[in-house]
């Protein structure tokens, strides 16, 4: 595998109290949808295992979400990960996890005000939204508050674009739909994270629009990119694609050895495992 120290934009909680929650979820229709029934169940860790799997496959940083996935039948939360949580992981090893702060648009300017004391109390480095459970699309005027917040306090936002592989509102990941959001707040860096599958082309086509729009390749294997996304990294995409993996969804040893197979040069190797993680979310490495 690559020897560039990489940098995980989107790694799931891995503890027990956040896992049993996804596999309590209907998140797990996914998990089912894939043949793999006990994914989250077999994704917990305790924080010193996680390290030294990351240490193993050479990943030298994970950003992890507080994640927030609503009812789509708005019957409450399906997951709902506290802030605190994954503070507290970040404060046991603060060189190995960033917190990203995740956003419930239903909670209007209270959840401002958290994202706020998340980044500014806690450190984290973003906010993260993952749509389809609330029934909102991403460039509905709820999400306006938070956006404009994150300008504000200087921090990018990663969102879940393309399909969620459980029955939900899809159309509200549609990539095109930050096509508005990146025209109305051209300070936010967005990061459409999933590779915006099956509308890889249309995220595509935003990125290379707009400045501020990325490509988070999280979610699936490097043999499921789709072959426009995956020339756009090697060409004129340089810097604008994020390495992750969504894990448990997608293991750290198995993206990175598909990204092998690309034969990338090293200088996009390297941007695309490392440099623009570290340029969008500002970090000191």
């Amino acid at each position: 595998m690559t020897d560039v120290e990489a940098i995980d934009i989107w790694c799931n909680p891995f503890l027990s109290e956040a896992m049993e929650q996804f596999y309590g979820s209907n998140i797990q229709e996914a998990a089912e949808l894939f043949g793999r029934p006990d994914l989250f169940r077999d994704a917990v860790r305790t924080s010193e295992e996680f390290v030294a799997l990351l240490d193993e496959v050479g990943v030298e940083l994970a950003m992890v979400p507080a994640l927030k996935y609503g009812n789509a039948k708005h019957r409450g939360m399906e997951i709902d990960v506290p802030y605190e949580l994954i503070h507290e992981l970040c404060k046991e090893y603060p060189d190995r996890f960033r917190g990203m702060a995740g956003i419930n648009p239903h909670d209007g300017m209270e959840g401002v005000r958290q994202l706020e004391r998340a980044v500014e109390d806690y450190g984290f480095v973003g906010a993260h939204i993952d749509v389809y459970g609330f029934d909102v699309p991403l460039n509905d005027r709820r999400f306006y508050p938070f956006y404009a917040k994150c300008v504000e306090l200087d921090v990018p936002v990663v969102a879940q674009t393309g399909h969620s592989a459980i029955p939900s509102p899809n159309k509200h990941g549609k990539p095109l739909l930050f096509d508005d959001v990146a025209i109305d707040f051209p300070e936010l860096d967005i990061v459409g994270a999933h590779t915006g599958w099956p509308w890889t082309e249309e995220l595509v086509a935003l990125a290379w629009v707009h400045p501020n729009v990325y490509i988070g390749t999280t979610g699936y294997a490097p043999s499921y990119w789709d072959e426009s996304l995956v020339h756009f990294l090697q060409a004129h995409g340089r810097g604008k694609v994020l390495w992750g993996t969504n894990y448990p969804v997608v293991k750290h040893d198995q993206s990175l050895s598909g990204v092998d197979d690309f034969e990338l040069s090293p200088d996009v190797e390297r941007e695309f495992l490392r440099e623009t993680a570290i340029d969008v979310f500002d970090l000191d490495l």
